[in-house]
């Protein structure tokens, strides 16, 4: 599972590791709820959309290439994952479920969404 951090507005983010000179990774010391750590309980939706959206935010303040570059580059990957929750949550109930989420019909849902839609 991905763990998004926000970025502060005024400054670089944090991270929880870095490289050596000889290229090994050094943990800072900071733990992700979640990950490999099983004293914190999974992170709830509701969080990582919080984190989500203020890292797209953060990266859309920006007045860099770099930031618009990430950008496009998420907008893809929402869009694959998008295909990925909609097809999961229709294996779990019915191309009707997600039709009723997304707020479109279920033949909408099914033709944007199946497996090997363009």
């Amino acid at each position: 599972m991905t763990i998004f951090q926000a970025a502060e507005p005024t400054g670089p983010t944090n991270t929880s590791s870095s490289r050596d000179e000889s290229g090994a990774e050094e943990s800072s010391g900071e733990e992700v709820a979640g990950a490999d750590n099983p004293r914190e309980p999974e992170p709830t939706t509701e969080a990582l959309a919080q984190q989500a959206r203020q890292a797209v935010e953060a990266l859309a303040r920006l007045s860099d290439p770099a930031a618009f570059s990430e950008l496009l580059r998420l907008s893809a990957l929402v869009g694959e994952s998008l295909g990925v929750s909609a097809r999961s949550l229709a294996d779990g109930g019915s191309w009707a479920h997600v039709a009723e989420v997304a707020g479109v019909t279920r033949q909408a849902a099914w033709s944007r969404w199946r497996s090997g839609a363009l």
